[in-house]
């Protein structure tokens, strides 16, 4: 059952976190998973899909004397959203919150301290997202709109390339391909890949577009004998996926059910470490 998690927290104090912070974010929660139930997670992280996703922090933030670096405000509360897609999915929870929920523990960055003011879950069956989608389109939807809210990488079918436009094809592959990983046996989402460029028209909104080069990883480089950063790149702003009026009724509903399920899951590559969240309204 796809679910997703909200937190509000607080800053002790001023401190400066990497302005990619969603990989912070991710290694500071993988950190206290592991000392709560190792098992989990290691599910999490030796996954072979995006069991989990991470919206990175929300909020006001000041400028920083570091490079690359902006700061938080200890008198601003900050929001963040984790998305739990893992068939799984109660022990994820569990692993997830019950340091910082039962055991009042604050999130460790390597700068300072959240401590958590309040949680809020939301969740949702496989089921249920195919039916509420019904009731949409029964209700009259023309349109979805996307507002990535951090960069979306879409990587390009196994090269090192990502996807820089909101491209209606490569954006409903990624969810589909999200969606098959995790759904019971028998909900796949049974599609040609050609459909979603055959049927759906997108909308860019310009003035919200912006390109973006994302930290999701540090390795060591045995070569110079230290851990390097891996960047990638990506996109946010605000995108509408219209219908063409070509298709019939079972494409639109797999479109508003993978719209629907894709606040969950995020899109595209490295949704764990703060990319590719997304929120969608119908219209």
């Amino acid at each position: 059952m796809p679910k997703t998690i909200e937190f509000t927290c607080k800053p002790e104090a001023d401190f400066p976190v990497p302005y990619s912070d969603g990989y912070s974010l991710y290694s500071a929660l993988l950190n206290q998973m592991s000392n709560y139930s190792p098992e989990k997670a290691d599910m999490v992280h030796d996954s072979g899909f995006s069991s989990i996703s991470v919206s990175g922090l929300n909020g006001s933030f000041g400028g920083s004397e570091r490079d690359n670096y902006k700061k938080l405000s200890g008198k601003e509360e900050y929001t963040f959203k984790v998305g739990v897609t893992a068939p799984e999915e109660k022990e994820v929870f569990q692993a997830l919150i019950g340091p910082m929920v039962l055991e009042e523990e604050p999130i460790q960055l390597s700068k300072g301290e959240l401590n958590i003011r309040e949680v809020e879950s939301h969740s949702r069956s496989f089921n249920e997202l195919v039916s509420e989608s019904k009731e949409d389109l029964s209700k009259g939807v023309n349109y979805v709109g996307f507002e990535f809210t951090s960069p979306a990488c879409i990587q390009y079918a196994n090269s090192s390339v990502t996807e820089m436009f909101p491209h209606r094809i490569e954006v409903f592959n990624s969810v589909a391909g999200k969606w098959n990983q995790v759904c019971p046996e028998g909900m796949e989402v049974k599609f040609k890949k050609d459909d979603f460029g055959r049927y759906l028209i997108e909308k860019p909104f310009p003035e919200s577009y912006q390109t973006h080069s994302v930290l999701v990883n540090r390795v060591y480089d045995e070569n110079k004998g230290h851990r390097r950063p891996i960047f990638r790149q990506g996109f946010t702003g605000k995108c509408n996926y219209s219908f063409s009026g070509q298709e019939d009724a079972g494409f639109k509903e797999k479109v508003v059910t993978l719209a629907r399920f894709s606040e969950y899951s995020g899109v595209g590559n490295a949704v764990a470490r703060g990319c590719g969240s997304v929120k969608v309204l119908l219209r």
